[in-house]
Formats: C-alpha cells, structure tokens, sequence
C-alpha cells in the first residue's frame, strides 16, 4: 500500500511539472493561488460529470452504495487529519499502517452491518411472504402501478 501511495505521489509530481512548465510557457503567468483556482475547479467539475450519472443511476435502489461512497470518503479526510495532526502536534507517531488500521475498521464494521441487515431484512420478507400467500406483497395494498389499468374516462 505504502508503494501505491508513493507511485500516486510520483505521478502527482510528474503532473505539477506539467503544468509549471506550461504555465511558464504562456505568456500570461498564473499565481499559485491561481493556479490552485484553475486545476482544482476543472478536477473538480471533472470528477462531478463522471460522479454525478453514476450516483443517479444508483440512487435508483442503491442509495446505501452512496452513503458508504460519502461515508469511505470523509473517513480517508479524517484518518489523513488525525495522523498529520500526530505529527506536528507530536501526540503521537505518523503512521501509515494507523491510516489503514483506520479505514480497516471501518470496512469490518461495514461488512459486519452489511451482513446482519441482509438477515434481518431476509427474516422480514421471509415472514412478509407467509403472510401474503406467497405474492411478496401485503393484501389489501396497492403499488402505483396497479392503477395503470383504470383512466379517467372509466368515471
């Protein structure tokens, strides 16, 4: 893992010459601050066109896939923060086996959630099913579609 996050770190680098390199080319020369401006707005928007569809086409019966999209994320930020914070504050040491000591947790935990959702929610479809004679839905309770039979003219 730690070799990953160098080969990211290379590659990160290797980009950061780039665009020095075309900034100092142009004739107009962009601040730090405002190159900052530029590459993460496109990295940004870049990142929403690809996400966006993507979180569309699952909030459709995976709205769980992006709770631990959004989740897995802000647990990564805050992992990172805790060992920078270790290390300058000198409250402990900066390590990346923490970090993912860290995010392993999270992932059993997940999983172990995961899991005992899939029983309970299999128990209660099991117990639904009995209920219903099979059909998988209540009596007596009607979904949206089944009033695609009857138009207005029928009144």
């Amino acid at each position: 893992m730690a070799n990953f996050l160098y080969v990211i770190v290379k590659m990160i680098a290797v980009i950061h010459d780039m665009i020095m390199t075309w900034n100092d080319s142009f004739e107009t020369v962009f601040s730090d601050k405002e190159l900052h401006f530029l590459v993460i707005g496109f990295l940004g928007m870049g990142m929403l066109f690809v996400i966006y569809p993507l979180f569309k086409l699952l909030s459709e019966n995976h709205v769980l896939v992006i709770a631990w999209i959004y989740v897995f994320t802000v647990i990564i930020v805050i992992v990172f923060a805790i060992e920078i914070g270790q290390g300058i504050t000198g409250t402990g040491t900066m390590d990346f086996d923490d970090i993912v000591a860290g995010v392993a947790g999270f992932m059993a935990m997940f999983i172990a959630f995961v899991v005992v959702r899939a029983v309970v929610l299999g128990i209660f479809r099991l117990i639904r099913s009995l209920f219903d004679g099979g059909s998988g839905r209540s009596k007596g309770r009607r979904r949206r579609n089944d009033y695609d039979d009857y138009d207005d003219y029928d009144y």
